[in-house]
C-alpha cells in the first residue's frame, strides 16, 4: 500500500472510531511505529485530526457529538430518496435492524413520519434510538457494545453477542465501500463481527448505498456481495455495477 493509500485508510478509520493508538495503527498496516507516527504527523496538517502521545484522534469529534451529528453527510439527496425507497419494504407490525449510518438515519427519518404502526426497530446507533424512541407505536431495541463518538454507534462483539438467537425479518444494511473483488466493507474491523451478527439475525438483508460507494473499498471486508438479498441504491448506479450484482444474484432496487 503506497504512503498516501495508507494515510487515507487511516483517516477513514478514524473518522469511524474517533481515536487510534499509534501501536494498533502499526500492527493493523503492517509498518512501524516511526511511519505511522510520521503518517499522522502528515494528517495532522490538513487539520482534521490532533497527534498525541501514543496515537491520534479526530478533531471536532467532542462537538460533533454534543450536536448528535454524523461526519458522513455527503450525497444527502441520494440517501434520502433510497430511504423513501425503503419504506416500500417496510409493513407495519414489523420487526427489523436498522444499522448505525447516515444513510440508514434518513431511513428512521421517514419512518418517523410515515404512519407505520407497531414497528419493533432493534438499532446499534444512538441517534436513530434517540429519534424513534418518543414514538407511541414504535418500539425501540439498543444493543450494548463500545461507543464510536464520530458515528454515534455502540460496536464490538458485546454489540455482536446481542443478536444471537434473534430472527429478525427484515435488516437495512450500511456500507462504507462496495467493492467488486472485495465486496462489503468498512473502515474499522470492529464493526464487522457486528454487521455479521446482524445479517446472521435477518431473514431478509436490504443493502443501502448511494452508487458512489459502489466500486470504492473501505480497510476491512465483510464479506462476498451474495451475503445480501438486495441492494437499494439511485439511478447513478453504472451498467458494468449492475450485471455484477445480478451475476452474485442479489436484486437491484433503483429508487
Amino acid at each position: 500500500m503506497l504512503p498516501n493509500q495508507r494515510r487515507e485508510k487511516i483517516l477513514e478509520l478514524l473518522k469511524e472510531d474517533g481515536s487510534a493508538k499509534v501501536v494498533d495503527l502499526a500492527k493493523l498496516f503492517k509498518v512501524t511505529e516511526v511511519t505511522i507516527r510520521q503518517d499522522l504527523e502528515k494528517l495532522e496538517t490538513g487539520d482534521l485530526i490532533v497527534k498525541e502521545h501514543g496515537g491520534a484522534y479526530l478533531k471536532n469529534v467532542e462537538d460533533q457529538v454534543k450536536s448528535f451529528s454524523l461526519v458522513h453527510q455527503e450525497n444527502l439527496d441520494k440517501k434520502e430518496i433510497i430511504a423513501l425507497k425503503c419504506l416500500e419494504f417496510i409493513e407495519s407490525g414489523d420487526t427489523i435492524i436498522l444499522d448505525s449510518g447516515s444513510t440508514t438515519t434518513e431511513i428512521a427519518k421517514k419512518i418517523k413520519i410515515s404512519g407505520l404502526k407497531n414497528l419493533t426497530i432493534i438499532t446499534n446507533a444512538l441517534n436513530i434510538a434517540l429519534m424513534l424512541g418518543t414514538g407511541l407505536d414504535i418500539e425501540v431495541i439498543m444493543t450494548g457494545g463500545e461507543f464510536k463518538p464520530p458515528t454515534l454507534s455502540l460496536t464490538g462483539q458485546k454489540a455482536a453477542d446481542f443478536f444471537k438467537g434473534l430472527n429478525v425479518q427484515k435488516l437495512f444494511l450500511a456500507t462504507a465501500g462496495i467493492s467488486l473483488k472485495s465486496g462489503l466493507t468498512y473502515p474499522s474491523i470492529s464493526d464487522i463481527v457486528v454487521k455479521k451478527a446482524m445479517i446472521d439475525a435477518a431473514e431478509i438483508t436490504y443493502l443501502v448505498a448511494d452508487s458512489t460507494k459502489i466500486g470504492k473499498s473501505a480497510l476491512a471486508s465483510l464479506g462476498a456481495l451474495s451475503l445480501i438479498d438486495f441492494i437499494i441504491t439511485d439511478s447513478g448506479i453504472e451498467e458494468k455495477h449492475l450485471s455484477v450484482f445480478r451475476e452474485n444474484e442479489v436484486e437491484v432496487i433503483i429508487a
